[in-house]
């Protein structure tokens, strides 16, 4: 179906049909009332990526992970999730997505196993040639870090313990796409770990994911492509490394001469170290070189956008990324 805007003018093709793509995104936009919140969102998935979403809060990040699983329609664009518009996606097309919620109502008097038995229970119809559905409920437990915690009632389950839980829940049935909303919050360093393991595993099976996270270490580490979300478009996309090399950002340069310190701030810290080696020589002490991080831009274009100074934050940010 090709959604119309409010115009009656069908939504713009950004670029030629994407072959195999899981997710292929095309010119979202979404508006409440008056209120543009998405405002031409494009982007593709292939299987096995995994693709995070960044963006402050407020960016549209939410709505666009629910018009993608189908729980919100768009109010123009194209969009193909497993090559099935998810405003008409059934119960088969259903059964391939994978979804963890920040949070869910539980079910308190379930045992672990159990609860995740009976949910692997309703995805066995749909398994094919291709895949066997439910995940093992004992590889899953163990798969998750539950293992010893397999018999005890959900309600007794620590945060962290419970979060694990979640992200059972969301890959029982063996998805083709998984969603992950903030996936690892209550988690400890182990369970953080064995998390990011775990999604290694799922992409290298063939897995596509796509992860919202407040954490840029975290997708830094989990990611292979990095989808910033900011004043209703995507105003960079690509890799970590992608992205840090395409800073302009300036170095802040520290030293000492003589013991006492000084500080600048400059766009060629090669240049200007060896202006001060030449200056100093053997008295230049101290010396530290930082250059501002994908991390340092982002968070100052978040603080930015939440103190309500949102385009100003998406220029800078977006000159900075170019």
């Amino acid at each position: 179906m090709a959604v119309v805007d409010e115009t009656g003018v069908p939504a713009q093709d950004v670029r030629p049909e994407a072959e195999d793509a899981v997710l292929d995104v095309r010119d979202l936009r979404m508006r409440y009332g008056t209120t543009d919140v998405l405002k031409g969102v494009s982007f593709t998935a292939h299987p096995g990526e995994v693709l995070v979403l960044l963006g402050p809060n407020g960016a549209g990040k939410t709505t666009t992970i629910e018009i993608l699983e189908g729980f919100r329609m768009r109010s123009a664009g194209e969009v193909r999730v497993l090559g099935v518009d998810p405003a008409h996606g059934d119960e088969t097309w259903r059964a391939d997505l994978g979804v963890v919620l920040q949070s869910w109502r539980d079910h308190g008097n379930w045992r672990v196993r159990d609860l995740l038995q009976q949910f692997g229970r309703y995805y066995a119809p749909y398994s094919n040639d291709r895949i066997t559905k439910p995940w093992d409920t004992d590889e899953l437990v163990e798969a998750v870090g539950l293992t010893e915690h397999a018999g005890k009632k959900v309600r007794r389950l620590s945060g962290g313990q419970r979060r694990r839980l979640d992200v059972a829940i969301g890959i029982v049935g063996r998805p083709r796409l998984l969603f992950l909303d903030e996936p690892t919050a209550g988690f400890d360093p182990e369970a953080r770990r064995d998390f990011h393991d775990l999604v290694h595993r799922l992409s290298d099976s063939n897995t596509t994911i796509l992860l919202t996270t407040h954490d840029l270490d975290e997708a830094e580490k989990l990611a292979d492509r990095i989808m910033i979300l900011a004043g209703g478009t995507i105003i960079a996309d690509g890799s970590a490394d992608e992205l840090a090399r395409r800073m302009s950002t300036e170095s802040e340069i520290k030293w000492t001469v003589d013991g006492r310190r000084f500080v600048h701030s400059t766009l060629d810290a090669t240049a200007f170290v060896r202006e001060l080696f030449v200056e100093h020589g053997e008295t230049l002490g101290d010396l530290e070189v930082r250059r501002a991080s994908l991390e340092d831009t982002y968070m100052s274009m978040v603080k930015q956008f939440e103190s309500g100074a949102a385009e100003a934050a998406v220029r800078e940010f977006t000159a900075v990324t170019r």
